[in-house]
């Protein structure tokens, strides 16, 4: 293995940059090459990576001979059909960013794709990375003495405006409960060490995009909601989601409770969308609540203000990307984050967009399979 790694980008649009300014600051790293068909996003790109070669498709790209990894960063649509392609011209370690697909009937395709994929692949769930969540997830069992109650609420903006605006339609996003919330579906099952039995929802869009149009339709992804997950171990989560809420001085509120007490984790929203006039940014905090004796803790969690600077993500890009190197450095046998991990998120997240639809509960048998897949 070369002492530089060279990335090849698939996809540099709003979080494509992210990973351009987190890439920069890892030593021994390089963007050597980059397809991204959209001229304004190119021309960004090209500001963040100067020496990297711009190819006009995804084979051009995996012609590059020096490329040692591969990053996808495309739409949520695309990503299926392109880690199909890249398994029939060059197989290559690969980050990918969630959600793994879109449409049920993908299912059958990722389970193919792993089947025969001869290189790891790591997906992109980068919450598990940020600093007071990765906080609460070494000190949930001891804090809790084992975690009964799981609690994720979000309050944060609309969607943000992104390139052809695909992400105003379920049928390219995946629905809310998928492009939105996948991250936090994971972060359930990691927390509470079990897979989801029952998975209920309420949801509707109330208030965003009504007034907005796209070749005479209006915009269909639902903007709040609540899900409710039980586990086979006995334990219960629950997903409370609302997106317009940007005034919310935190918008991650984690909280995981168990007989022995309680840790919570506080998150900032991007600190370029913190007004001026209120000062500095929130800092993300800990804070254990044990039942005896009585008495929360309170730890600040801050955050290296050039990770900052590089993302909206409280670091967390930077610190998964330490990690996928390690991978592809062979100095860790295996992605911390499975394509097993990625479908599973995605699948909580379609349960949960057809219970939000339908009103009744969708049930996971006791092989995993949930019934909007079809059966191998």
């Amino acid at each position: 293995m070369p002492d530089t790694i060279n990335y090849g980008i698939i996809g540099c649009g709003m979080m494509g940059q992210e990973h351009l300014r987190n890439i920069a600051l890892l030593p021994n790293t390089r963007v050597a090459a980059i397809y991204e068909p959209d001229s304004e996003m190119a021309a960004k790109a090209h500001v963040l990576a100067p020496d990297a070669v711009f190819v006009s498709s995804l084979a051009a790209l995996l012609a590059v001979p020096e490329l040692d990894c591969l990053l996808i960063v495309s739409p949520n649509f695309c990503h299926m059909e392109q880690l199909e392609h890249i398994k029939a011209l060059r197989p290559l370690p690969i980050l990918v960013e969630k959600p793994l697909f879109t449409d049920p009937k993908d299912a059958a395709r990722l389970e193919q794709f792993r089947a025969e994929y001869s290189a790891p692949v790591w997906v992109a769930m980068e919450y598990r990375y940020m600093p007071p969540i990765a906080a609460l997830l070494k000190e949930a069992d001891v804090a809790t003495g084992g975690v009964a109650m799981l609690t994720i609420r979000e309050h944060r903006f609309p969607f943000l405006e992104k390139v052809g605006d695909w992400n105003r339609f379920n049928a390219k996003t995946g629905g809310t409960f998928v492009e939105k919330c996948c991250h936090f579906f994971d972060l359930m099952r990691l927390v509470l060490k079990s897979e989801p039995v029952r998975i209920m929802a309420s949801a509707s869009q109330s208030v965003n995009h009504l007034d907005e149009t796209y070749d005479d339709r209006t915009p269909d992804i639902l903007d709040n909601g609540y899900v409710i997950v039980d586990f086979a171990n006995g334990s219960r989560a629950m997903l409370e989601l609302c997106m317009f809420a940007e005034g919310a001085r935190y918008q991650e509120e984690i909280s995981a409770v168990g007989p022995h007490g309680k840790v919570e984790a506080l998150v900032p929203g991007p600190g370029r969308f913190w007004p001026d006039h209120l000062g500095a940014a929130p800092t993300p905090k800990l804070i254990i609540s044990p039942r005896s004796p009585k008495g929360p803790e309170l730890r600040e969690i801050p955050v290296d203000a050039t990770l900052l600077e590089a993302g909206d993500h409280n670091g967390s890009t930077f610190y998964q990307h330490k990690g996928f190197l390690a991978l592809v450095r062979g100095l860790q046998p295996d992605p911390e984050v499975s394509l097993s991990d990625g479908w599973k998120a995605v699948a909580m997240g379609m349960a949960a967009q057809q219970s939000a639809l339908s009103g009744q509960p969708v049930n996971v048998d006791s092989n995993g399979h949930f019934p909007l897949f079809p059966k191998p």
